[in-house]
């Protein structure tokens, strides 16, 4: 299963993460936003589709940047950054969100798949 996330970076360099909503596989655990990718859909253009229906955002495709890939049989999870959108995020479809640097987002809990995308992102936030 191919799943696509986002890093939705703020002007002071924080990261927002959800919160699974509780009943649901990895309910309690925080992730980036995202989510499926429909059969024959681009994966930038399912994120795009994912960002408004989880947060009521609008976000461009081509303001999307990747910043890797991670696997947890069965999900294959693409991570991009952004960094501009339009709206006000908003948990549409999460228990609750935080905004908090990549550093600090280590000490949240995370399905597996996502534990080495935050390593990943900060490697990128870093220049490296």
């Amino acid at each position: 299963m191919l799943v696509v996330a986002a890093a939705l970076i703020d002007g002071e360099g924080r990261c927002l993460m959800q919160q699974r909503p509780q009943g649901k596989r990895h309910g309690g655990l925080w992730e980036f936003p995202g989510g499926k990718v429909e059969p024959g859909e681009h994966p930038a253009a399912a994120l795009v589709r994912e960002l408004a229906e989880e947060l009521a955002i609008d976000v461009a495709a081509d303001a999307l940047a990747p910043v890797g890939f991670a696997t947890d049989m069965p999900v294959t999870m693409l991570l991009y950054r952004c960094a501009v959108w339009r709206g006000t995020p908003q948990p549409l479809a999460a228990d609750g969100f935080c905004w908090e640097r990549p550093a600090a987002l280590a000490r949240l809990p995370m399905p597996p798949v996502d534990v080495p995308l935050l390593a990943a992102l900060a490697r990128v936030l870093a220049g490296g």
